[in-house]
């Protein structure tokens, strides 16, 4: 019987997840192993599956992938009845911050609401076989930090800290009667950062490295929810770009710009910007530069095709009427933009952009620029897996994930498994939350849908289960 809910299909397996040593050596043990059986493999990147296959995961990365049937007899054996085993899933446009926009934790609620909704936002994110982030702008520097160290369970992290944004950029959450020199209180909180001039972005972009970014993000150009910046504004100066940078590069890594025609993404490019979100406005010309470049897409499809539809745009109240035109203008060069990106071949990476009542739904991203673009099942599932993966690892030395591999099924990978009800390269659908029936991360597991009489061998010991509930 299936447990639906993330507290009631895997607190089980929550208790594991927040007692680390479980999953490997301690006082010279030998790491835990778990093997696979009876599954079909995707491995992130080949166009067919490894039929009833094996996988041996020892401690928190993955040891062995085999076509054959592996005798492992000390290990922990999960017969997958003949599910897909596959990469965890990668969104790589998050912001798990968010609620219901950026303003709701400025005037209804808190930054203490704001870093409870996160936790339930990464939990909800694990449920539906997300097992890793890339957060594209908001203050969850802390989080990661404390994800990263056991405190709390999530996905793996890659937060950009505090947008960039100039004054009356796309990340300007203030006020229209503000001061000069005033201080928005999203900006206090370090959810977005207002700099201008060379000297405030070099040190902005330092303060967000300084507290564990793994990359920057910027606002290039104008965007639809803001209030203050039109579509075709393009925002921060060529010297300003470059001098943010400059910053990451001196880290070892990389900028996403947040960005939608030519000028501004072409302005990004020119000063080094490595992966450009959105893009919907742009030129075949411009398409071409970026393939040239070696600069990524990064795709949020269902809210460009269905988000901003000009039927439903009207039911968005709280978009204001030049809101509304912004969003009709940006679905109306999606489409084109996309199928000029397929077909000259760019990095192509996928990220819902979505939070509140869409939280729930980040696979509909992959599979909306499947049925509206691509037809290609394997295509779209390499954006969230494999092309994914090389992306992050833009991030050179700030990547916080060093031990292993991430977005493929492979020895000396991480652990960063689900096993899906059905066949992805033939069905997409088979990757929504419904059909994940098993979610492992880091060699831990956070879901188990399968039969009940399997779930107690991933129970802590004793001394594990009491040290959690603080009874020794």
């Amino acid at each position: 019987m299936r447990n639906y809910g993330f507290f009631g299909g895997a607190f089980t397996s929550l208790i594991v997840a927040l007692a680390p040593h479980m999953g490997i050596a301690q006082d010279g043990e030998d790491p835990r192993q778990v093997l696979f059986t009876n599954v079909n493999i995707f491995d992130g990147v080949s166009e067919t599956l490894i039929e009833n296959g094996s996988v041996l995961v020892e401690g928190n990365l993955i040891k062995s992938v085999s076509a054959d049937v592996m005798d492992v007899p000390d290990a922990f054996t999960v017969d997958g009845e003949g599910r897909t085993l596959m990469p965890g899933l990668i969104d790589m446009h998050s912001h798990l911050c968010f609620r219901n926009g950026m303003l709701e934790f400025r005037g209804d609620y808190d930054q203490m609401a704001a870093g409870a909704y996160t936790a339930t936002a990464m939990q909800d994110y694990l449920d539906q076989g997300f097992t890793t982030a890339r957060d594209a702008g908001c203050n969850i520097l802390g989080v990661a930090k404390a994800v990263n160290n056991n405190i709390v369970p999530g996905p793996r992290l890659f937060p950009s800290g505090a947008f960039l944004s100039q004054t009356g950029g796309h990340g300007d959450t203030g006020n229209f009667n503000d001061r000069m020199g005033d201080q928005d209180k999203l900006e206090a909180a370090q959810v977005s950062y207002i700099v201008d001039g060379v000297d405030e972005v070099t040190k902005a972009a330092r303060h967000n490295l300084r507290a564990g970014a793994t990359q920057i993000k910027i606002m290039a150009g104008g965007g639809v929810a803001s209030e203050f910046d039109p579509l075709h504004m393009t925002q921060f100066s060529l010297e300003e770009m470059e001098a943010i940078v400059g910053v990451a590069e001196d880290y070892g890594t990389y900028v996403l710009a947040h960005a939608y025609h030519d000028n501004s993404v072409n302005r990004a490019i020119d000063a080094g910007v490595r992966v450009i979100e959105h893009n919907f406005l742009v030129s075949e010309e411009t398409i071409i530069r970026m393939k040239e470049e070696g600069v990524a897409l990064s795709v949020q499809s269902v809210i460009a095709f269905e988000g901003f539809d000009p039927d439903l745009v009207e039911q968005i109240t709280f978009f204001s009427a030049d809101q509304k035109a912004k969003a009709v203008k940006v679905n109306s060069g999606a489409k084109q933009m996309l199928d000029w990106a397929v077909k000259h071949d760019l990095l192509i990476v996928t990220g819902g952009d979505m939070f509140g009542p869409d939280l729930f739904r980040q696979a509909d991203n992959i599979i909306s620029f499947n049925d509206r673009v691509l037809d290609n099942p394997h295509y779209a599932l390499k954006t969230a897996t494999s092309n994914a993966a090389e992306v992050l690892g833009f991030s050179g030395e700030m990547n916080p994930y060093k031990e292993g591999t991430l977005g493929t099924i492979a020895a000396g990978g991480y652990a960063d498994i689900i096993l899906v009800d059905g066949n992805p390269l033939e069905d997409l659908n088979t990757i929504t939350r419904d059909n994940v029936d098993f979610v492992m991360k880091d060699g831990l597991v956070y879901k188990n849908w399968l039969p009940d009489d399997r779930a107690p061998a991933f129970q802590p010991a004793g001394p594990a289960r009491d040290a959690y509930f603080g009874l020794n």
